[in-house]
């Protein structure tokens, strides 16, 4: 916002949801675009303002896809639920941007961005009727060429995403990412090369060592699940040191593709090496399981695959509760692993026993006190 003040060839766009969304300080540069009468009590509005807030979805969508037919730019933020309102025009918006890449008179414009948060496993006031991540599995069905989802799952990608599409033209780019406060997992250096390339290893998370094939793999897409996996696999260091666990994060969703469904997607040889062919993987994914299954269902290992996300199930509870009532949190995915691994379910039947109980003492704490357990709230990385 500050950089284009003279130009004024940027906005954000967004129902009533900018502080809200913790993007207040976009205020320090521009107020809200308002024409009428302001009170004392009023704030941040200003007649100048660029930052356009109205508590109408398809209002905004409206105003955003004219404004970048100008030859300006924006960002549309949104609470991930109630994005679904501007379903149809999306579409219609998709079908020109597909239509008009084949004119050679139409010059670009740029992308129309989302940026979805206050998501679906953050919704500790809103509850239920907050919660829905199926926007990315509407936006996927649509042209290969025009559509891109990034999962980014801390600041530094977050980062290196939004340079990247804010960058882009003829495209229809959706980022999801929670407001919370959360972990930094990678560099920015780091950030940027794992943006590029979509989809990667881990090392530092994983136990495989390049030594040996890894005995199980656990893949994740989304800041929460991200988290809960690098949950598992220090649990799983800690109580099955023997195992070979490979950490696989996944930042662009239609690398998970065939590379003939979509520009971004990944060859077999590609997707064997990350996932291979014939070992259990446990993939922990932000929305509806079913979306992972459906992108990668022509793969040599799809059978192998077990995907755990969004069921459906929601309340008004804390962060944690809402992972383990959709069977997301670390202790169903170390039980998951030990279920798939040929012949650890009898090696390790007192290690799922203990996450088992994990889960009934999380259970009975939240009952009692309100808040998630102090091994859950206070964790962190050791590795």
């Amino acid at each position: 916002m500050r950089s284009t003040a003279e130009r004024r060839d940027f906005r954000l766009v967004g129902p009533d949801e900018t502080a809200s969304n913790r993007l207040q300080a976009v205020y320090g540069a521009t107020g809200k675009a308002w024409q009428a009468q302001t009170l004392q009590v009023d704030e941040h509005l200003d007649r100048h303002g660029r930052v356009m807030e109205i508590l109408s979805e398809h209002t905004c969508q409206g105003w955003l896809e004219g404004y970048l037919l100008t030859g300006r730019h924006g960002m549309f933020s949104c609470y991930e639920a109630f994005v679904h309102i501007v379903d149809s025009m999306v579409n219609q918006h998709i079908k020109w941007l597909r239509v008009t890449r084949r004119l050679p008179w139409r010059a670009p414009i740029a992308s129309l961005n989302y940026l979805l948060t206050s998501h679906v496993w953050r919704q500790d006031h809103n509850g239920f009727s907050h919660q829905d991540p199926g926007f990315v599995d509407h936006i996927l069905n649509k042209s290969p060429e025009a559509v891109r989802v990034y999962l980014p799952p801390d600041t530094n990608t977050l980062l290196s995403v939004a340079d990247h599409v804010l960058r882009s033209r003829d495209y229809v780019n959706v980022v999801v990412a929670g407001k919370q406060p959360c972990f930094d997992w990678l560099t920015m250096e780091q950030a940027r090369a794992h943006c590029a390339r979509g989809a990667g290893v881990w090392e530092w998370a994983g136990t495989e060592n390049g030594t040996r094939e890894p005995d199980v793999v656990l893949g994740c897409a989304g800041d929460v699940p991200t988290q809960e996996v690098l949950a598992a696999a220090q649990l799983l260091r800690r109580h099955l040191p023997e195992l070979a666990v490979r950490v696989v994060n996944v930042v662009d969703i239609a690398r998970l593709l065939p590379s003939e469904e979509h520009p971004h997607g990944m060859n077999d040889f590609e997707y064997d090496g990350l996932f291979t062919t014939d070992r259990p993987v446990v993939f922990a994914y932000h929305g509806y399981p079913w979306l992972i299954h459906r992108l990668a269902y022509r793969r040599t290992g799809h059978g192998n695959l077990h995907v755990r996300g969004y069921k459906e199930i929601g309340t008004t509870t804390t962060p944690f509760d809402m992972v383990v009532r959709n069977d997301l949190d670390r202790y169903r995915l170390v039980m998951d692993v030990i279920d798939r691994v040929p012949g650890l379910a009898v090696r390790a039947a007192a290690v799922r026993q203990r996450m088992e109980d994990a889960r009934l003492r999380h259970h009975d704490w939240i009952r009692v006190h309100g808040t998630d357990l102090p091994e859950v709230a206070d964790w962190t990385w050791d590795g």
